[in-house]
């Protein structure tokens, strides 16, 4: 593609992160949106983990996330999100210093069935400046809670968006990242106010 001065478009990338509790949805969330063949370093559980990862409210869950996930979607010719699904458990936290380096923003997924599991989440990407939102993953027979019922169990300030989503469904997914990056075109707005 070329423009009037003849110059090639170079696309903008930008990365985010989709980050949250062990079993919250990351790795689904991310192939439900990847426009390619996402990247995933999925390992199967084993015996050994079973007096570190506890699985009470993710009983079926039987695969972990050990380093990332990456996928992309491009919005339009001239910009491309890179997505980095970060691992849940906090044996791999480490991974989330390396993950954050250059991300414009966040998606905390949020599981209700363990609600808990998101305050880390939130603590991180709180203390290094990098504007998120909470995903609120409404799983099967999961109770329904509001976003403000969430907003107030995870004592978030109030610039910070909630949403409702389904990490399975690539409508959902995509209507998450939107709203992302809707928070963060206004924060920027109202910075240069």
């Amino acid at each position: 593609m070329v423009y009037d001065d003849d110059s090639e478009l170079f696309p903008t990338a930008l990365k985010v992160l989709i980050a949250g509790g062990f079993g919250a949805g990351k790795t689904t969330f991310v192939r439900a949106v990847s426009e390619i063949e996402p990247l995933s370093t999925e390992e199967i559980l084993t015996s050994a983990s079973a007096g570190t990862d506890s699985l009470t409210g993710v009983e079926g869950k039987s695969t972990t996330t050990v380093a990332m996930d990456f996928g992309r979607i491009t919005l339009d010719p001239r910009l491309i999100l890179y997505l980095f699904g970060t691992p849940g458990q906090e044996r791999f936290w480490f991974m989330w210093d390396e993950l954050s380096n250059g991300a414009l923003g966040a998606v905390i997924l949020a599981d209700t069935r363990r609600l808990q599991d998101c305050f880390a989440a939130v603590d991180f990407f709180e203390s290094r400046g990098i504007r998120f939102l909470v995903a609120v993953n409404e799983f099967e027979g999961a109770f329904h809670y509001e976003p403000d019922e969430v907003r107030a169990a995870l004592d978030l300030k109030p610039h910070v968006p909630v949403v409702l989503c389904d990490a399975r469904q690539p409508r959902s997914a995509t209507f998450v990242l939107v709203s992302l990056i809707q928070h963060l075109l206004g924060a920027t707005m109202s910075r240069s106010a």
